[in-house]
């Protein structure tokens, strides 16, 4: 008895599951279900009370998506082509709700006529595909092959979301020209993905760790450093110049050719070379609220004009070659002798950049924006974002406090 009982609940499922695809839920009857099933509606009745208890039944326990899920966590490790995963888990994805578009338009047309416990369980199993899909990501992300600002969770609902989307729009529209074909639709998902919600790129410059938070240098540590430079020399004062005030990396500065330099009445401009994204940046003349000359009359301009060689590199050593690395390392350790940042810690010349990213915010620079002057993507931005809003709410209530009662 208990074999048959079983026997007929499976039948009636598969039955519903079968009539739901075809012809959708409205247009689907129980006697229709019964029938192909082999029994009679009260045997229905007695398992599931009605249809949407037989539908809520189908959506408890098609395991579709969740083995779609348990296959890409089974990427992860060893990590493979994060991008060939995740386009391959979204193709998968779609071809299942291909073979099932009547079912597909009758649950999301008609979500609203289905009892509480139905969208409940639909929640459910939408909630169990993001798991696995949230397993995954956090797999690779802990393994260092991405980088985000989101956690996991959220970039599988982001992701599991838009593929749900298209299929709905493909499904219930027709001679649409939103994609050309669902391979392009695939492959620019993936990309959108890994470019924006993730990142595949390293973080602010190459030799930077990934941040989650920013080490900015206060006003008047800034301040005392170019001061110091100064004490040694119009190069030292013009390296000190170029980190603060134009937020470059150590290697952009070794990096950078006296041809290098835009210049102007308008203002001064450097040319920055890399391998994977040339760009032009700013050379301030006001850091941190103080007033460093003009853009004709810098630090910069003056070690310049007081070149007597050729050499084409725009720093050079004793010895008149290019500066290295670890020469302008050597140089930032004697501007800040003796100094301590107010976690009590010796500035690091890698807070120069970020201290200048925070002062670029806080001065009225898109995000956007940023990422343009900086060659990064906004994910990688997000830290600078944060703490420009941490600083600007401390002046808002330092204000405040200035204002009479």
């Amino acid at each position: 008895m208990a074999s048959q009982s079983i026997s007929a609940r499976q039948r009636l499922i598969q039955a519903a599951l079968e009539l739901f695809t075809t012809q959708g839920v409205s247009n689907t009857t129980t006697r229709q279900i019964a029938e192909k099933a082999g029994v009679n509606e009260v045997t229905l009745f007695r398992h599931f009370g009605n249809k949407h208890g037989l539908l809520l039944a189908v959506l408890e326990e098609s395991a579709a998506f969740k083995d779609l899920g348990e296959s890409l966590v089974q990427r992860a490790t060893p990590p493979g082509n994060v991008y060939q995963a995740l386009k391959d888990y979204a193709s998968d994805s779609l071809h299942t709700l291909e073979r099932v578009p009547e079912f597909v338009r009758s649950v999301v047309g008609e979500a609203d006529q289905f009892p509480a416990e139905n969208r409940r369980a639909l929640g459910r199993g939408l909630t169990e595909a993001n798991r696995y899909v949230a397993q995954y990501l956090a797999t690779v992300i802990q393994q260092g092959d991405i980088n985000t600002y989101l956690p996991a969770e959220k970039l599988a609902s982001l992701l599991n979301g838009m593929i749900l989307g298209y299929a709905v729009i493909e499904f219930t529209s027709e001679f649409h020209e939103l994609w050309e074909d669902r391979d392009d639709f695939l492959e620019n998902l993936v990309e959108l993905f890994l470019h924006g919600a993730m990142s595949t790129a390293p973080q602010l410059t190459k030799e930077a760790v990934i941040i989650q938070e920013v080490d900015d240098l206060p006003g008047i540590l800034v301040h005392k450093i170019l001061q110091n430079s100064r004490k040694s020399g119009i190069q030292d004062y013009a390296l000190a110049y170029l980190l603060f005030g134009a937020g470059l990396s150590v290697a952009e500065i070794i990096g950078l050719q006296r041809s290098h330099q835009i210049s102007d009445t308008q203002g001064l401009i450097l040319q920055i070379t890399t391998p994977t994204l040339p760009r032009q940046v700013p050379v301030n003349q006001w850091i941190l609220g103080k007033h460093y000359g003009s853009y004709s009359n810098n630090p910069l301009i003056k070690w310049l004009k007081s070149r007597k060689d050729y050499h084409p590199a725009m720093f050079i050593d004793n010895l008149g070659n290019p500066l290295s690395e670890s020469e302008l390392l050597q140089r930032w350790e004697v501007w800040t002798q003796g100094l301590l940042t107010p976690q009590g810690k010796p500035p690091e010349i890698t807070q120069a950049q970020q201290t200048w990213c925070v002062e670029m915010l806080m001065r009225g620079v898109s995000l956007d924006d940023l990422s343009i002057l900086t060659g990064c993507d906004r994910s990688q931005l997000q830290p600078y974002a944060r703490r420009a809003k941490e600083k600007a709410a401390l002046e808002a209530a330092i204000r405040l406090d200035h204002k009479p009662a």
